[in-house]
């Protein structure tokens, strides 16, 4: 599944054609992804100028000068193709400029596209719940030790959890956990200040890290130029069992399985 790198180098991606333009064409090739588009999207977005784009989570949003803003999560396999030489089978939905045609493709159809008014957006129901932005200023140790205070799950898990922060997947959360040198299955409530002090500048650097290089290039996943994101060939930890820490104190990398998803860490340094 695109992580939030990739959600946020796709929303970049876009905003460099989308930005400003206005609508001309929107055609639909099916009445539904993981659930049915919305009823009133073509007439809405036809004609409607792109206010801007941007990204809550794992959710890109495209806002249009009508107060509505459309929101598109990419679920497994999705992606946005620009100016493609040639139709795709999964290209579901096409979104027409006077210089651009836009392809959003989704071979799995687990993605989604909604629309709310611009101005309830924190109130829609996959938003409202939703912690800090890992990016954001909102996301400080300060926060993570009142939301996880008396938590006994690990801390891996409890940084899994969108109402802690919001966008922050398996990929991000190994490697984050391995800059600051903390075991994800140490108990979040255990987690100590000093620790946690290293753990948000470590999300934050991880992250930027992946999204300068352009995502995790892994299966499925591309930037809208159609060209893959290399951050995967920088991973500490992710996918390395057996591997020698990067940091040379002679740990192998091990992998364990915490709420059905593998993790993965060095023994030695990560306390």
């Amino acid at each position: 599944m695109p992580e939030l790198p990739e959600v946020e180098t796709t929303v970049r991606g876009l905003a460099r054609y989308l930005d400003g333009a206005r609508i001309e064409r929107v055609v639909l090739n099916r009445p539904d992804l993981r659930r049915p588009f919305p009823p009133d999207l073509v007439q809405v977005m036809t004609g409607a100028r792109v206010t801007g784009l941007s990204r809550r989570a794992k959710y890109g949003l495209i806002h249009l000068d009508r107060a509505q803003s459309v929101i598109f999560h990419l679920g497994m396999s999705g992606r946005w193709r620009i100016d493609p030489e040639a139709p795709d089978t999964h290209d579901h939905m096409i979104i027409e400029t006077a210089s651009n045609r836009f392809a959003l493709c989704d071979p799995r159809r687990f993605g989604s596209v909604d629309m709310v008014d611009t101005g309830a957006l924190d109130a829609w129901p996959q938003f409202a719940a939703m912690g800090p932005e890992p990016l954001g200023p909102d996301l400080t140790p300060q926060h993570l030790k009142a939301a996880l205070k008396g938590k006994t799950q690990s801390i891996k898990l409890c940084l899994l959890d969108q109402r802690i922060v919001a966008g922050l997947g398996n990929i991000y959360v190994c490697e984050a956990l391995w800059r600051a040198r903390i075991h994800p299955m140490k108990k979040a409530g255990k987690v100590t200040r000093t620790q946690l002090a290293r753990l948000v500048p470590a999300i934050r650097d991880v992250l930027e890290t992946s999204i300068r290089d352009g995502g995790s290039s892994l299966r499925d996943y591309a930037r809208p130029d159609g060209e893959l994101g290399y951050f995967a060939t920088r991973f500490d930890v992710y996918g390395r069992t057996g591997e020698v820490c990067h940091r040379g104190d002679g740990g192998a990398i091990r992998r364990i399985t915490q709420g059905g998803r593998s993790t993965w860490y060095c023994p030695v340094c990560q306390r």
